[in-house]
This record gives structure tokens, C-alpha cells and sequence, in this order.
């Protein structure tokens, strides 16, 4: 038996996520699909995370075992032959150890959102960014940022149906950074708790609008209740960016 590891790039507007569900079409089913097309069997694959509906990924990492050796380069086109009407694109496959697992085994992991801050509505990025049209003080977006980083108990900012043990997590980097039109919120983690970044950009909206002040925002965190977080920002401008190993 041998284990590949794969490196997977998806638009997710029109999945219902990463993970298999019976009321409706994810990217995992996609792939796996697409393996059982290629091998006449059902080749189960693991993610290194599970992105939800609407959310995107750059580099996700899956791992899959076949019972032969086969080339990587071959088994990636085959996956992109089969997947070429999905927004889905297989970007590398590769042979790895037998006990590698693309969740357990990660040290990193890089979300990337974006918001494109401007009147006029958008037209090549809808489904790709948060549409902002008031003016953001992205300087005090900055500042704010920096409340995250560390080890803090994140119960304001995951959703009420996450079902991790412990609330508690390590942000080790945070990134604002702006070009034209274009903000780019990054936060990097060993893991994240379920809507954490999608909950902590929108705090981080409301600072930029001046309805929140960088206290505010640690009052937010301190309080450890779900109910003092901000509204939550949309799905389409996250994007799973890294996981590194």
C-alpha cells in the first residue's frame, strides 16, 4: 500500500464544502469521484482541514493510499482530465511515507481574506472577496490585529456549533496589508476553531468602519462569549492559502 499526498486548488461557491454531506455537493465527493473514474474503486482521501461552503482554497493538502506505485505527474493529470469541469485544479501528487496524515501532521496553517474596499460592485471578484463599499481605516485594522496574536481562549469568536475540546488557540502571525482597492487579512495558526477567521475579519470590519475601537476588540476576546462577536464575514473572501508541514 502506498500513500500520495496531494496539493489541491478550488473555487468553493458552488460546493457545500470540503467535507461529504448528504444535502449537497463538496469538494471531497468531487475528488473522490474522480479517483473512482480513474482506479474502478472507492479511494477514500482525508484534507487537511475542512473548508466550508463558499470558502476557497490555494493549497489544500489531502492524502490518499492506492494499493500500487504509480507516477505522480500521471496521476495528476488523469485527477484534472476527470475533475476539468469543476473549479477544482489537482496542482501536484507525490509518493510520501505511510504514516504521513495531512491533518494531524500539519504545524501551519496560513488563512488568507480578502476585501476589496470600494463604491463600485464588483464584477471579477464577486465570490472571490467581501465587497466593503464605506472607506476602512485599514491602519487601525493594523493595530487591532495584533489583539489576536498569542494563545488566548477564542470562544467569542467560533461558532456555537464547533465542536473542538478547547476553545484555546495560538495565532503565532497576523498580516493586514493594502493595495489599491485590495485588503489582505492573514492569520496563521497550527489550527482554527470552526468560523474563527471569518469571525475575527468581521470584528476586524468593525474597527476599520470606527464603530469598534482596538479595546473594544479586546473586550470582545476577554469576555469568552459567543454572543459579544461581531457579525460574521461572508464565506467568499476566505481563502485556505498554506499548510506546511
Amino acid at each position: 500500500m502506498k500513500r500520495y499526498k496531494c496539493i489541491v486548488e478550488y473555487d468553493g461557491t458552488a460546493f457545500v464544502g470540503w467535507q461529504r454531506q448528504i444535502n449537497g455537493y463538496s469538494v471531497q465527493e468531487a475528488i473522490e469521484n474522480s479517483l473512482e473514474h480513474i482506479f474502478h474503486q472507492q479511494i477514500r482521501i482525508h484534507g487537511s482541514g475542512r473548508t466550508d461552503a463558499g470558502v476557497h482554497a490555494k493549497k489544500q493538502v489531502i492524502h490518499f493510499d492506492l494499493d500500487t506505485e504509480l507516477d505522480g505527474l500521471k496521476i495528476t493529470s488523469a485527477l484534472n482530465h476527470f475533475l476539468k469541469k469543476e473549479l477544482i485544479s489537482i496542482l501536484s501528487v507525490e509518493i510520501v511515507d505511510n504514516n504521513f496524515d495531512s491533518r494531524r501532521n500539519a504545524i501551519l496553517r496560513k488563512y488568507e481574506y480578502i476585501i476589496i474596499n470600494r463604491v463600485s460592485p464588483l464584477a471579477i471578484s464577486k465570490n472571490k472577496a467581501w465587497h466593503i463599499s464605506a472607506p476602512l481605516n485599514v491602519e487601525a485594522m493594523q493595530s487591532a490585529i495584533k489583539v489576536f496574536e498569542g494563545e488566548h481562549d477564542f470562544t467569542t469568536f467560533r461558532a456555537a456549533s464547533c465542536e473542538a475540546a478547547s476553545p484555546v488557540r495560538t495565532i503565532s502571525k497576523t498580516n493586514i496589508v493594502k493595495h489599491h482597492d485590495e485588503i489582505i487579512i492573514t492569520f496563521e495558526s497550527r489550527s482554527f476553531l470552526q468560523h474563527q477567521v471569518r469571525s475575527m475579519v468581521g470584528a476586524l470590519k468593525l474597527v476599520g468602519e470606527g464603530k469598534w475601537s482596538k479595546y473594544d476588540l479586546q473586550l470582545a476576546l476577554d469576555a469568552k462569549d459567543r454572543t459579544k462577536c461581531a457579525a460574521l464575514a461572508p464565506a467568499s473572501g476566505l481563502y485556505l492559502a498554506q499548510v506546511e508541514y
